[in-house]
């Protein structure tokens, strides 16, 4: 088994994995029904360097800027881009709502948004 033959079957494996990149990465497929390939031109890398991203973990919480600043810079990636693939799965991708959250029904999840009142209307009780 070689160097790229070993990163591919990690890489596949990554997608199972809660936290890393792989799975971020089959979520976003699964939602643009995007190839590799396609998601690696769209990230402005190779599909090797997709790979290598994919064994990395989320970035989350308060230092998330810049861990994507450190993978975008280690890869050499727009940060523009691998935000707008973290956050579209972040919005839209499966499995972001607890089981006991009401608006998850059956593996699907409900997002729901606010609206603001008007002031001249009064809230109902």
């Amino acid at each position: 088994m070689t160097n790229l033959d070993w990163l591919k079957r990690a890489a596949e494996r990554s997608t199972t994995e809660h936290g890393l990149m792989g799975q971020v990465f089959a979520a976003y497929q699964t939602l643009e029904d995007c190839s590799a390939n396609a998601l690696a031109d769209e990230l402005g890398c190779d599909e090797q360097t997709l790979n290598m991203l994919a064994l990395c973990r989320r970035p989350a919480g308060e230092t998330f800027a810049e861990q994507v600043k450190i993978l975008c810079s280690r890869f050499g990636l727009e940060s523009f881009a691998l935000v707008n693939v973290l956050r579209q799965v972040e919005i839209m991708g499966p499995g972001h709502a607890p089981a006991s959250n009401p608006a998850s029904r059956g593996g699907v999840t409900l997002q729901l948004a606010a609206r603001d009142r008007r002031k001249n209307e009064e809230p109902s009780s």
